[in-house]
């Protein structure tokens, strides 16, 4: 049966305006069609966008059957070549959310056929993705041993579908939740680690592909998070891995996500299989009605975090986790599925609607409890519907206003006052049925978003950024999606306030507000952001032009590295004629980079490993970038620089690859003016004024303050002579200083000495002196007699501040790395990062095994939480201080089950770290015969 003659429903247009524009568009098709463009463009100003780029093919598309033009849109999808994936996808998904709108509106498809076809899409879709992906690995002989027949079953990659996705109920703006794992055994022992790289590499690219953001609009937005321990595994890892952890660790509401759980992409056989190792975990043999009280907290936990205690009031109301909503329906069916599931297979179903027959069928739910919350689920997930398909916004709230609820109503062909009383009703009987099971005596009314909120948003007029009018009409028209957003957070109240801070900070609204009301998921990100990382929220309110990187195409792309960071750097200074100008260019270039490692940081992309490694790149591609410019200009009154020039050398954490969001850079130069005794330029300078001078103005191009701000704080305390040596110093000074009159510490310091930038021979002589050095043989005793005094000096100058201290205090970081660097100095050891460093101490009869792992792990924890906590306050860590959002992600990131558990960790790691490292310097390596100090 064709189109046309399935309708049975029609929309009213809410603007008539749009209406009449969608009706102009195909003025050939079926009066019943052009009525349903009509009322569809008049009620969604997203979808009459829709129509419009797709006209040429929605003519053709409604000619027949919804179900031949989405065969169509698979299929096309489906055949696309690797090249063609991004933007193919994109096409079919606009295709696809076009079709599944239009079935949905006009009643030509019922809820599951709508939620199926765009699930359909989204498995097809991920499926492309990842296999091109793979491929580009493969052609890059990046995969040990696979070729292009490894392509079909993307090199024993498998994404697992999870939520909705994995129940095939798609909402139709949903983001997608993948858990992506590898088959290990199809690689040797000695492939693994490389196959894992390109792995990881692999689903980061499929990742981008589908949420990148183009001017052709985006696949799916895509969240890997779900994973194993999240904050600290990459977004692939192996089959033997995840199982491990289900078994050991893993918790309720992981076995509920697994309900759901179905391989969608790749090698589909391999994530069968994975699920049939799973089952003893997901369904546990015996009756579990403790999951009950599991599920019941988790409810708890939800409507705690985002506000939604209290009575049922419609106005921006949560269809999706409010009281009487859609989580209550799946929590219900999920929980009874969870309790007996594990005797009875036949309850193993994905599918809400189905699980709720089943369980009827086998006597847990009477028939009329399934009959109403059947019925419910399908009226609910409509009204969710509507209001996505309004701006494709991810959002599940109701509106907001009168004039909101009059456009749902129009929308759904609904008298308003109808409809709002339909929903009062269905709510309320979702709310007492499943309530009754969870919570006989629920919690009573919560408060709502804090006293003196609507201050707060009163005086938004008055912000510079809304003072035009211009910015005041679009910001009227993102605030109930903003406010709705906000009242979701775990702390809406301290989200609102750090929203009001990121709003007064901003110097103009016109162009940001455009940029939000033409890109939704921008509110998505600012809303999470503002109830997560108060730093990075305030950080944005000056710098709201790093909201331009996100749309930019390639900001869920692989990390470029040093090299195509340098290169990308260099290309944006080279297009500015005026030094100053360059200088404010490098500004505006890295707020970019840094705002992208912070968001993926935050949003579990990467982990804080990776964030340290990245941010390290960020700045040695500043430094790198930035030598051109600053050379050429000091050389322009000065001269060339006399013989080899200058080399920059990186130290502490610098040098080791590990700096957080808020790090300063250490570094010394070091140059070697041959036998130049002076430049050569219109006003020459003697070779020691010339490398003093073009030092202080290279750090002044770092931390001088533009129109854009700064780069870094520059530290260079660790040159020859500290704060008193010249802030330059000649290759021959250097290697005599320390050969002859270096302290242990500033040995221990060259451990860490990574060269930077400088003419090439030079940097390999440095790099040829630094290991030469190390391997020398360094008195044991003095050595850990130095380090013993050092340690506590700084434990008097520097205790510990309190449970969440990370960097100072015994068994924290500086004493971890103190310890790690006297290793490497012992051992003779190159390596510069702490683990490494630590590693090099068993092959001298000095620290175990044993507590070389204790150490590692403790340095990881301190790492991890501090990391976290520069991203979220951009300063030191203080628990009490931070909401309820900012504190899961701490946890998330520190593996901890709560704030408590977390504390206790660290200082247990502290107190075992702290008794190997006293141990460690009271001994000394195998076969020295000096007394221990």
């Amino acid at each position: 049966m064709s189109f046309a003659s399935r309708l049975t429903r029609t929309p009213r247009p809410f603007e008539p305006d749009r209406a009449r524009e969608a009706e102009a568009l195909l003025p050939d098709l079926a009066p019943e069609l052009k009525a349903l463009l009509a009322g569809t463009a008049g009620c969604s100003p997203y979808l009459g966008g829709l129509i419009g780029k797709e006209r040429a093919w929605l003519e053709q598309a409604l000619s027949g059957s919804p179900e031949d033009a989405l065969a169509v849109i698979l299929s096309d999808a489906a055949a696309l070549s690797d090249a063609e994936v991004g933007p193919g996808l994109r096409r079919g998904k606009r295709r696809v959310a076009l079709l599944a709108a239009l079935a949905d509106l006009g009643g030509v498809w019922p809820l599951e056929r709508v939620t199926g076809a765009l699930t359909d899409y989204a498995d097809l879709a991920t499926d492309r993705a990842l296999k091109a992906a793979v491929a580009r690995q493969i052609a890059r002989k990046k995969l040990p041993g696979a070729t292009e027949d490894d392509i079909a079953t993307a090199g024993g990659v498998v994404a697992l579908a999870m939520g909705k996705m994995g129940a095939h109920e798609l909402n139709y703006s949903s983001d997608i939740d993948l858990i992506v794992l590898f088959d290990g055994d199809r690689y040797g022992d000695a492939d693994y680690h490389e196959a894992r790289s390109a792995l990881v590499r692999a689903t980061r690219d499929m990742a981008q592909t589908l949420s990148e953001i183009t001017a052709e609009g985006y696949v799916f937005r895509t969240d890997l998070r779900l994973r194993p321990d999240a904050s600290v595994t990459p977004v692939c890892l192996s089959m033997d891995a995840a199982e491990t952890y289900y078994e050991s660790v893993g918790r309720t509401w992981e076995r509920a996500a697994y309900v759901k759980a179905r391989p969608c992409a790749g090698d589909i056989a391999a994530g069968d299989a994975f699920l049939g190792r799973l089952t003893p975990f997901v369904w546990r043999k015996h009756l579990d009605f403790a999951a009950i009280q599991d599920a019941h907290d988790m409810r708890l936990r939800i409507r705690a975090h985002k506000g939604l205690h209290g009575p049922i009031t419609l106005e921006g109301h949560n269809m999706k986790l409010g009281r009487g909503g859609i989580r209550e329906i799946e929590f219900f069916t999920q929980t009874r599925q969870i309790i007996a599931g594990g005797r009875d297979p036949s309850l193993r179903v994905r599918g809400t609607v189905e699980g709720l027959a089943r369980l009827t069928d086998k006597g847990w739910v009477p028939e009329d409890a399934r009959d109403t919350l059947t019925d419910c689920y399908r009226f609910h997930r409509e009204v969710e519907h509507r209001v996505q398909m309004i701006a494709d916004a991810q959002t599940h709230n109701l509106p907001g206003d009168a004039e909101g609820f009059d456009r749902l109503a129009a929308f759904m062909d609904r008298d308003t006052a109808d409809l709002r009383a339909e929903l009062h009703d269905r709510l309320s009987t979702v709310h007492d049925l499943t309530e009754g099971f969870f919570a006989p005596q629920a919690a009573g009314d919560a408060p709502d978003m804090g006293e003196g909120a609507q201050e707060i948003v009163d005086r938004w007029r008055s912000y510079p950024a809304l003072r035009s009018a211009r910015a005041q009409e679009i910001f009227e028209r993102l605030k109930p999606d903003l406010l709705s957003g906000l009242s979701k957070a775990d702390r809406p109240r301290e989200a609102l306030e750090q929203f009001d801070g990121f709003l007064r900070g901003l110097p103009a609204g016109v162009q940001v507000f455009a940029l939000f009301e033409a890109n939704p998921q921008l509110i998505d990100l600012i809303v999470d952001i503002a109830a997560t990382a108060p730093g990075l929220a305030h950080y944005l309110g000056r710098n709201a032009q790093v909201f331009d990187a996100v749309i930019g195409g390639a900001f869920f792309a692989a990390w470029p590295g040093v090299d195509a960071l340098t290169d990308g750097l260099a290309a944006a200074l080279a297009a500015e004629d005026d030094y100053e100008r360059k200088l404010d260019a490098a500004r505006r270039w890295q707020k970019e980079w840094r705002f992208r490692i912070g968001v993926h940081h935050l949003r579990g992309v990467i982990d804080a490993d990776e964030a340290g490694r990245q941010y390290a790149d960020l700045a040695e591609a500043v430094l790198r970038a930035l030598q051109g410019p600053v050379t050429a200009e000091f050389a322009r009154k000065h001269g060339a620089a006399p013989g080899r020039g200058a080399a920059l050398v990186g130290m502490g954490s610098l040098g080791a690859r590990q700096l957080s969001v808020t790090s300063d850079l250490d570094v010394i130069v070091i140059y070697d003016p041959l036998d130049q005794d002076a430049s050569d330029g219109p006003r020459p300078l003697t070779a020691p004024t010339y490398f003093a001078r073009l030092t202080q103005a290279f750090v002044t191009a770092l931390t001088a303050p533009t129109a854009e701000g700064t780069l870094y704080e520059v530290d260079m305390r660790l040159r020859p002579s500290g704060r008193q040596g010249p802030v330059a110093t000649s290759l021959e000074g250097f290697r005599r200083y320390q050969q002859t009159e270096a302290w242990t510490w500033e040995h221990m310091a060259l451990t860490r000495a990574r060269v930077l930038l400088g003419n090439a021979t030079l940097r390999s002589e440095i790099e040829t002196f630094r290991t030469d050095l190390l391997e020398e043989k360094h008195p044991p005793a003095k050595v850990l007699e130095d380090v013993a005094e050092m340690r506590r000096r700084l434990a008097e100058a520097h205790p510990a501040e309190g449970p969440f201290a990370t960097k100072r205090g015994h068994g924290r970081m500086q004493d971890i790395d103190l310890l790690a660097q006297a290793s490497a100095l012992l051992s003779g050891s190159p390596a510069r990062t702490t683990p490494d460093q630590l590693a090099a101490g068993p092959g001298i009869g000095w620290l175990t095994p044993g507590e070389v792992e204790v150490l590692t792990r403790a340095h990881g924890l301190f790492w991890r939480v501090q990391a976290a906590s520069r991203l979220l306050t951009g300063a030191q860590l203080k628990v009490e201080e931070l909401g309820e959002g900012a504190q899961g992600f701490l946890l998330r990131q520190a593996g901890a089950e709560s704030i408590d558990a977390l504390a206790a960790e660290l200082a247990d790691c502290a107190d075992a770290a702290d008794r190997i490292i006293g141990d460690a310097l009271g001994r000394l390596p195998t076969g020295s015969a000096e007394p221990a100090p």
